[in-house]
Order: structure tokens, then C-alpha cells, then sequence
């Protein structure tokens, strides 16, 4: 099942990089930028995740909390914040629950292998809750330009 504009947001809680527990309903009454990557410490998704630490002062001036979520464990993600300094949360969704309630949880293939992963997708969900803008199979060059012009 796929999420569109206009849906509400499913709630989650997850632990972020130092363990603590991050909910999206904690967050409402504020914008929040929840984007999916595929794991960390790889080329496009290391290259995403500093475009977003490159680019916090413009999401902080939107008023913003953006959180990236991974199938990684909390070990693998708190060394990949502390290799490239990211500075904002990112969040272990190890048996992939919120990939899946988000529609993102797919079938991929590379080199003829097939396997199941998070899709590379960007969900802005508005203070009240609501899914304000998607953005699907984003190119990591891209989505800071993308998320940004719909903030």
C-alpha cells in the first residue's frame, strides 16, 4: 500500500543513532522530513545524508526535523553519524515495520540477485500530521533541491 498527499502519517517509534527512542507523534506541530535510505555507509546514500547536513541551515530556517531511516542496527548507524559528522537523527528500523507501513519495504535486484530493501523515498508530513509531499525513488543529488523547494 502505497502513501500519498493527504494521508495520515502512520506514528513510530524508533531508536536513533545514541539509542534513544524517537516518535513521529512526539514531533507533532512540527514539519517533519522523514526520508528512507537503502544503508548506510554506501556511495549514494553516504552522499544523501550529507547533502541534508550540508544543507541544515535551510531546513532549520523551514522549521524542519528531518530523520532518516535505515534497516541498519543502531551501532552501524551511529558510526556512519560519527564518520561523516551528520548531526541529525537517524533512526534503526531493524526489522523494517516503518518501511513497510510506509510502502517503501520493495523487492530490488542488482546483478541478477533479488532482495528486499527500502526504497529510496522522501515523505515531508505536515505539523498536523498528514503526508504533505512524496517523493519516490529520489537521486541523492537531487534530493535536497527537491525536499527544500517543497518546504
Amino acid at each position: 500500500m502505497a502513501l500519498k498527499t493527504g494521508d495520515a502519517a502512520p506514528d513510530f517509534t524508533l531508536k536513533d543513532q545514541h539509542g534513544d527512542d524517537v516518535s513521529l507523534s512526539g514531533l507533532r506541530g512540527k514539519t517533519v522530513v522523514l526520508y528512507f535510505y537503502p544503508k548506510a555507509d554506501t556511495p549514494g546514500c553516504t552522499a544523501q545524508a550529507c547533502g541534508v547536513r550540508d544543507h541544515r541551515p535551510e531546513y532549520d530556517q523551514a522549521g524542519a526535523v528531518v530523520l532518516g531511516v535505515s534497516p541498519d542496527p543502531v551501532k552501524k548507524i551511529l558510526k556512519f553519524d560519527d564518520k561523516y559528522g551528520l548531526g541529525f537523527p537517524l533512526l534503526a528500523d531493524e526489522d523494517h515495520a516503518v518501511a513497510e507501513a510506509y510502502g517503501v519495504w520493495v523487492e530490488k535486484s542488482m546483478y541478477g540477485r533479488k532482495y528486499m530493501g527500502n526504497e529510496r523515498t522522501t515523505f515531508v508530513i505536515s505539523p498536523d500530521g498528514t503526508i504533505k509531499d512524496v517523493f519516490r525513488s529520489v537521486k541523492p543529488a537531487e534530493h535536497d533541491d527537491l525536499v527544500l523547494g517543497a518546504l
